[in-house]
């Protein structure tokens, strides 16, 4: 049985764009922004509104980006351009201009072609290619502080330090909650799926940021009410799968569906599009720079080049999170085309290996024309996984 406050949340997401087109109305501008470093709290405490752009699952928006961007590019970019090219979507309709990061070099490339045929306004966020250089800190450091600049310019205020203190405590305050709720859903009790779980982390991209933090408290304060109260009959002999690899965004469905529909249960991600950018943000200075630093210090995104497998940090924060999470087994997913992703695949089976730990890696697109392989494959290692309990 769901919870109650997920229908609330869904209606929310309904109205969002009504709000959008209104508070555009009222002089508010709109930031539609896609990567791993961009600095939210900024763009929220110079009073714009941040909204996440990207969707998967739609091989009609790749054919039409595929238009504009080589058919070499991931799926996850093509999409996005064809977001733009089709310009339906009622967030791509209510940005007033954009903010790309350069951690991953293909959405750095889409932020081109969208520059470049669309004619849109774009702040782009530099990113070092190694996060562990003393170099690499001080470079991002004065990249998040022009980036700062930039939206001032846009925004027509200067950055408010007062304000900036309290979006970083509502910020900190939305990541804690939203560990929390990830804590729940991999419980035996099952008051959360997984699913539901990332459905809600995903409205926080749309929603107002205030609001969505009420929401997450509502969300914990239902899952306190039932917690020690099964709602559905546990399965002993579970097999309970955690997801890595490439971005899984709103739409993208067909690999959680097919998990669910062979008997695996998902109860744990590190994906750059689920819960890994909100671990670890240990922000101590309220300034741009206390948040770059932040930011650089947390898990790095997979795109970035790291050779030292004994001490990738990407590497050992995965492992902590299958052993919280109790997962038995890695389904790795991997975009074609999405070239970091795909050549981590090999490292990071045989690291996991070591600990006895399965990974299976799936390597699909948006098409539907490789589902019943897909489908045959998760089965396969799905059985695996309960044949050895």
């Amino acid at each position: 049985m769901a919870l109650k406050i997920i229908d609330t949340i869904k209606k929310r997401l309904e109205e969002r764009p009504n709000e959008l087109i209104k508070a555009r109305k009222e002089g508010q501008k709109v930031v539609g922004w896609q990567g791993y470093n961009i600095p939210e709290e900024i763009i929220y405490a110079l009073g714009l509104i941040p909204i996440r752009l990207g969707v998967g699952g739609d091989d009609r928006l790749v054919e039409i980006g595929a238009r504009y961007i080589s058919t070499k590019n991931c799926v996850f970019c093509r999409e996005t351009v064809g977001l733009f090219a089709e310009n339906k979507d009622p967030y791509i309709q209510n940005t007033d201009f954009l903010a790309f990061d350069a951690t991953c070099l293909q959405t750095y490339r889409t932020a081109e072609i969208l520059q470049y045929y669309f004619k849109k306004e774009i702040v782009i966020l530099g990113v070092p290619r190694n996060f562990y250089w003393p170099e690499a800190k001080t470079y991002f450091t004065k990249e998040v502080e022009y980036f700062t600049q930039r939206l001032e310019e846009h925004a027509g205020v200067k950055l408010d330090s007062n304000k900036l203190a309290e979006t970083i405590e509502l910020y900190n305050l939305t990541r804690k909650a939203i560990i929390k709720i990830y804590d729940y859903q991999a419980t035996k009790e099952r008051l959360i799926s997984w699913e539901e779980t990332y459905d809600i982390l995903q409205a926080g991209y749309f929603l107002d940021r205030k609001e969505y933090l009420g929401l997450l408290e509502e969300v914990l304060e239902e899952l306190e009410e039932k917690q020690g109260r099964p709602v559905i009959e546990v399965d002993e002999d579970e097999a309970r799968i955690f997801i890595s690899g490439s971005v899984i965004p709103p739409g993208d469905k067909k690999l959680i569906d097919i998990i669910k529909e062979v008997g695996g249960r998902v109860v744990g991600d590190d994906l750059w599009s689920g819960l890994i950018p909100y671990l670890n943000v240990e922000i101590e200075d309220y300034t741009p720079a206390g948040i770059a630093l932040a930011y650089i210090n947390r898990t790095p995104h997979g795109a970035l080049p790291y050779l030292d497998l004994e001490t990738d940090r990407r590497i050992i924060r995965m492992k902590e999170l299958i052993k919280s999470f109790k997962a038995q087994g890695v389904i790795y997913h991997t975009l074609r085309y999405c070239d970091p992703y795909t050549f981590k695949a090999k490292e990071t089976k045989d690291v996991l290996q070591q600990d006895g730990i399965p990974l299976l890696e799936i390597h699909t697109e948006y098409a539907v024309s490789d589902f019943e392989a897909i489908r045959t494959r998760v089965e396969a290692f799905v059985e695996m996984i309960k044949n050895k309990q």
